[in-house]
């Protein structure tokens, strides 16, 4: 198992164009990644923050649109960051993209830059396994999500 990177695919029964709404529009990766609501100014440079009751915010800015295809985002993963602002010592890059298959769309994710957290080994380790626990139930609700709000 890397311990720099998580990749997770799943694959949607929508097109690449309503699955790229579902993962850079504020209203619905607000129902589905984050239970509190999300801000994505979507643009490179722009902010990006995700809410959860639970677990806080999580703050981050916008490395890559490419609509329909490709969506990066920097953000602050570790825990004990969480609400401060992303720096490069705090941040992992999460990298969407998007490949049409059949009459669905395969969504793959990559999560990585864990190895330059300025942290302890511990605290990344613990961000590795949270995050790899995390998106695949994140995933799961994307799918579920598509599902519900089907076009």
């Amino acid at each position: 198992m890397s311990t720099d990177q998580i990749e997770r695919e799943v694959t949607i029964e929508a097109p690449v164009e309503r699955v790229w709404a579902l993962i850079t529009e504020p209203e619905h990766v607000g129902a589905w990644f984050g239970d509190a609501g999300a801000e994505i100014d979507l643009r490179p440079g722009g902010g990006i923050e995700f809410r959860w009751h639970e677990h806080g915010n999580a703050l981050g800015t916008v490395v890559a649109v490419e609509p329909p295809r490709r969506f990066a985002y920097r953000w602050v993963s570790l825990t004990s960051a969480r609400g401060q602002q992303p720096t490069d010592a705090n941040t992992t890059l999460v990298e969407f993209t998007l490949e049409p298959v059949g009459t669905g769309t395969r969504v793959r994710v990559v999560e990585s830059g864990f190895d330059a957290l300025d942290c302890s080994a511990e605290e990344r380790a613990e961000a590795v396994a949270g995050n790899t626990r995390g998106w695949s139930a994140e995933l799961g609700d994307l799918v579920a999500h598509a599902e519900r709000v089907a076009a």
